[in-house]
């Protein structure tokens, strides 16, 4: 199992920084193309979420973005430093009366995007798995 993290201010700009860390992992661990657009739309997803509704965009506040490469997949974990929040009370984003609303639909998409979805310590973490061949 090998590991790289990053820690960022809860920033919105900060989300480049992001997107140039799954670059590098892609890179580093050879992730395929197939899954990589997946793995960018997921996790920058997962992490503005921890920017501006977990950290409220304090930036003081930190969001930890981990990537762990194993044989046959790569998990990020991110995490925030806010109250935390129950990710199974979110209203359905495809329900007829939200359909036309902008927002919720990030972890409706994380979950459809990502092969596995976990939360804990009361949502303040989210672990996004990818598996490939």
């Amino acid at each position: 199992m090998k590991s790289i993290r990053i820690q960022i201010p809860s920033i919105a700009d900060n989300i480049r920084i992001v997107e140039s860390f799954i670059d590098n992992v892609k890179e580093k661990y050879n992730i395929d193309d197939d899954i990589y657009g997946n793995i960018m739309v997921a996790v920058t997803e997962s992490v503005n979420n921890a920017i501006k509704h977990g950290n409220a965009s304090d930036k003081n506040k930190y969001v930890t973005l981990t990537a762990i490469y194993e044989d046959n997949l790569v998990k990020f974990i991110v995490e925030d430093e806010g109250p935390g929040f129950d990710p199974d009370a979110l209203p359905d984003p495809t329900a007829p009366e939200n359909i036309e609303k902008l927002g919720g639909r990030g972890i409706f998409l994380m979950r459809q995007l990502s092969d596995e979805v976990k939360f804990s310590k009361e949502g303040r973490v989210s672990e996004m798995t990818f598996y490939f061949n």
